[in-house]
Parts: structure tokens; C-alpha cells; sequence
């Protein structure tokens, strides 16, 4: 079973979010649109996001059982009032069950992370109309994943055995980032990066229970590579970064990572740092930044196991939703 953990959806239409610059669709014509941010073109998308007949044939294509299908983060919300937000969320999350209708597309949903008890009750809202996980931002304006409300809502997700999705989102702009997409291809990497700091060394894993499922986009940036450095300064600098109990390699095994890295040195890093258990597969579907075809990289992999393969492919995907048929860890 190859199940695809990073992929979006965007529907055909939404009714007016009502303020200025709220994000909006330009249908263009029967297979393309514009997402629009006030006037500026934010970016160009195809029936693919919105069209499940056209989705389910593409994941054939590419040999793909099943996807998680999250919302794009442009529609999240999270910088208008609460009460908005909570509207914004079930805007998108009820469309996206309309998507969703086939069992091969797991939606998740998104929430008003700025609010955690209005995120909460979204989440229950969700749940029951079929939603199986949730996907959130790795910030709330300023505030990182250690923030006290993000950790409400995280311990909550704990306590339900909700999956969690982490998908970085509005990256620092200006000038040095305007040029060659370096918003995505530098920002989006180093946004992931830290917001996984941000739950180790703001101690956010010793406030939540190993009973969470989380998960990080785009291989989680940066973090595999400078593990290392984290720990010398964990040790040479406690008066700095000593807010979590333990040194950062204590924390492997809380967390995964997709395979959104599109290099088989990276992924072997990351298959080495964070162990085969907890890597899956990502593609960020159907965007044109993503891996076509989906899992390519997987497979082509000549240092994985064939048990390893299969793990990054969809076991761990198995743990990860919560329907574990009997897929063993490495430490089993």
C-alpha cells in the first residue's frame, strides 16, 4: 500500500472570505485557474487540485494507493481574528470532504491555530464529519510550536491520537528572497528546520505525550544535516539552549519527516538520522516544486532495503494514520 502523506487541494471555488486581500480563484478556463492574494497572482494551479477523477488518475500513474490531502496553506488564516479564522477553516475543510469522497484520498483539515481552544473544537467538528488528521502551520505570526496555545492544541491532538501534519508557510520576504523562488527554495527549508528547534529546544516534547504523531514537510528542511551542531551548542551553550530535559539526538524517534528531498544523499541522511521508521513518503502533489512521478525517489534508492522500502513507501504511513496492520519497527 504506497501512501503519499504530502500532497494539497485547493476546490474550484469558496464564497467571498471578506476582507481586502482575502486570497480568491480566477477560473481560467475548464482545467486551469489563478489563486489570487488581493490582485497579486499567487500562483497558477490546475484541475488536478480540485478535479479527484483527475487526481485518482495521476495517482495511478505514478503507482500511488492513497494521498493525505491537506489544504494549502495561503488559506489558513491564521493572521485574521479568531472568529474569521474558524470560518475560514470550515470553508475549506467542508469543501474538501467534497473532494474527498473516495477512500483513496484521506483529507486532513486545518484549524484556527491562533485560538487553541476554537482550534480544538474545529478539530472534534471535523473528526466526526470524516476528516483523519490535521494539517498545521509551523507558526502563528511570531509565535513558534512552543508556543503555550499551539501546545494546548498539540496535547490535544495527543490525546486523541490525531496524525499531524507541519507544512511551513509565509516565509520572510524582501529583496535578498524575491529572486530565483529563494522564498521556497531557502525559505521553505529553513522555516521546517525551525520549527523542529522549536520543539526540541522550546521543550515542547517533554510537555506532550509520545503518543503524538507528527509529522514534518519537505524533509524537515534542514534539520538532519545540523543535528549535529544543535547538540554542541545543547552542550557548550545549556545556558542558551537548555530549555529541553535532553540533548537534541534524545528526541529522534518523537517525530517524522517526508521524503520531499529530491536527492538520494538526502535521503539516506535522512534515513540514517532519523532511522527508516520515521520517513515517509512526499511528494507535495500536484505542485509543480513536487516529486513527479510520486515516489520516484523511493524507489530508485539503491542503498534502502527492500523492507526499508517499503516502510518509507507506506508502513510507516500505516503508524503514522493510525491503521497499523502489523508494520514492525526497526527496534522491534
Amino acid at each position: 500500500m504506497v501512501t503519499d502523506v504530502h500532497t494539497h487541494h485547493v476546490p474550484r471555488g469558496w464564497p467571498e472570505l471578506g476582507w481586502p486581500g482575502a486570497p480568491r480563484l480566477r477560473v481560467d478556463s475548464e482545467r486551469e485557474a489563478t489563486i489570487l492574494v488581493g490582485d497579486r497572482e499567487f500562483r497558477t494551479i490546475q484541475d488536478d487540485c480540485w478535479d479527484p477523477r483527475v487526481r485518482l488518475e495521476r495517482m495511478d500513474s505514478d503507482g500511488v494507493d492513497r494521498q493525505v490531502v491537506s489544504p494549502t496553506p495561503v488559506f489558513f488564516g491564521y493572521d485574521r481574528p479568531a472568529a474569521e479564522g474558524v470560518r475560514i477553516a470550515k470553508v475549506f475543510n467542508d469543501l474538501a470532504l467534497e473532494i474527498c469522497r473516495d477512500e483513496r484520498l484521506i483529507p486532513f483539515c486545518q484549524v484556527p491555530l491562533q485560538d487553541p481552544e476554537l482550534a480544538c473544537a474545529e478539530l472534534d467538528r471535523c473528526l466526526a464529519n470524516g476528516h483523519r488528521g490535521v494539517e498545521i502551520g509551523n507558526h502563528v505570526g511570531d509565535r513558534d510550536l512552543d508556543d503555550p496555545g499551539v501546545v494546548e492544541f498539540l496535547q490535544e491532538c495527543a490525546a486523541r491520537n490525531v496524525p499531524v501534519f507541519v507544512h511551513p508557510w509565509d516565509m520572510p520576504a524582501g529583496r535578498r528572497v524575491s529572486r530565483w523562488m529563494a522564498q521556497w527554495l531557502v525559505g521553505m527549508p529553513a522555516e521546517t528546520h525551525l520549527s523542529i528547534l522549536a520543539m526540541i529546544l522550546g521543550g515542547v516534547f517533554d510537555r506532550v505525550p509520545n503518543t503524538l504523531r507528527i509529522c514534518f514537510a519537505h524533509g524537515g528542511g534542514s534539520f538532519a544535516f545540523w543535528l549535529g551542531r544543535f547538540e554542541n551548542a545543547w552542550h557548550r551553550r545549556p545556558d542558551v539552549v537548555g530549555v529541553s530535559a535532553f540533548p537534541p539526538s534524545h528526541y529522534l524517534g518523537r517525530f517524522s519527516v517526508d521524503s520531499a528531498v529530491f536527492d538520494e544523499r538526502a535521503l539516506r541522511l535522512l534515513v540514517d538520522t532519523l532511522g527508516a521508521d520515521h520517513v515517509m513518503l512526499g511528494s507535495d502533489f500536484p505542485y509543480p516544486l513536487g516529486e513527479s512521478p510520486s515516489g520516484g525517489l523511493i524507489r530508485r534508492a539503491g542503498f534502502l532495503s527492500e523492507t526499508a522500502r517499503a516502510k518509507l513507501l507506506g508502513g510507516n504511513a500505516e503508524v503514522f494514520l493510525g491503521c497499523d496492520n502489523g508494520v514492525k519497527t526497526e527496534q522491534e
